[in-house]
């Protein structure tokens, strides 16, 4: 069988490519170098189709001095020449990563195993869709209404605003029922109406910060970082080392990640991130969700990269064993 792989990742990770051990995606194509998988990378503007078939202009990468790095010649390849395709650009999830995810579209999922599929991921809101799992997740509203964002800040005198569409923290408000910029934050945000966000009931322990709990397949990770929030900031968005810990996870976390887990393998997304406060689910990330490696190998003193290797070499065993299955008929 071709062992031959393809990573979608995001802009700035293609310029800053090598000694970037901050990314999960240098941690994942190094592991895969090193058991001898051919990996090429490539970004969303880098994919098209030509006849009604996927393509992409990929670069081949390679390993030198336990790092990575990757050829400047671009090689036209169409996307079933890869085994499996790993889609991991960052949001935005704007019209261009839309595009990008229509590419699929256009392969075939029998022939290259999609991690995740982008047709599913352009599906699957990280916000928006925790609602599928209504006991794990705080209170929360999803709307453009102005008037409906104030009512739930009256009723719950504190609230969480998010965008829908990015990541890391950025465009996320706390309100207060007692902000005198209540109003204009809230007209802001839903461009006086017309943008739909989500409002999550505030949950006070945010000050102690949120886990991340790691989903491979239909696999939780014991592994768990908690993120602390950075100075200045009611939320995580400093990836420095000194704003992460070890943590653990309740048995009713581990319960929740499952059941989520499970759900979301049906749906073709293999890799996923829950954020997690007081036992509440905030978000699922499922477009590049980040598994800290560096992270979780200095607080657990363990190479967690071998773990994660083990469960994807497990998935991509398991879905190409239906044609070997097949070919014995």
């Amino acid at each position: 069988m071709s062992k031959n792989i393809l990573f979608i990742i995001d802009d700035i990770e293609l310029k800053y490519f090598e000694f970037n051990d901050l990314v999960t995606d240098f941690w994942l194509i190094r592991e895969f170098l090193k058991r001898d998988y051919k990996v090429s990378v490539a970004i969303k503007s880098d994919l098209f189709i030509e006849n009604a078939v996927g393509c992409v202009f990929s670069r081949e990468s390679y390993i030198q001095d336990s790092n990575i790095f990757y050829k400047n010649h671009k090689n036209k390849n169409c996307i079933n020449d890869f085994q499996v395709v790993f889609f991991r650009p960052d949001p935005p999830v704007d019209i261009d990563y839309i595009n990008a995810c229509y590419v699929f579209d256009f392969v075939d999922k029998e022939k290259t195993l999609l991690i995740n599929n982008p047709v599913e991921v352009k599906n699957f809101n990280e916000k928006f869709h925790i609602n599928y799992f209504p006991d794990a997740i705080p209170e929360n509203i999803v709307t453009s209404s102005i008037d409906l964002i104030i009512k739930f800040v009256e009723e719950n005198k504190e609230a969480i605003l998010k965008p829908l569409n990015r990541c890391f923290g950025d465009g996320v408000y706390y309100l207060n029922i007692e902000d005198k910029n209540l109003l204009n934050i809230v007209k802001s945000m839903t461009q006086k109406g017309k943008t739909v966000v989500m409002v999550q009931k505030y949950i006070p322990e945010v000050k102690s910060g949120d886990k991340r709990v790691l989903i491979i397949g239909d696999k939780v990770m014991d592994e768990c970082i908690q993120k602390l929030p950075a100075e200045h900031d009611f939320k995580f968005s400093n990836h420095n080392d000194r704003f992460f810990k070890d943590s653990n996870l309740t048995s009713e976390e581990k319960r929740n990640a499952q059941n989520i887990a499970c759900q979301l393998v049906k749906r073709g997304i293999y890799l996923a991130g829950l954020d997690v406060i007081n036992g509440k689910v905030i978000e699922i990330n499922v477009t590049s969700p980040c598994y800290f490696i560096r992270e979780i190998n200095h607080h657990y003193n363990i190479h967690f990269e071998d773990k994660i290797m083990k469960c994807l070499e497990e998935i991509i065993d398991k879905h190409f064993s239906k044609d070997r299955l097949y070919a014995f008929n």
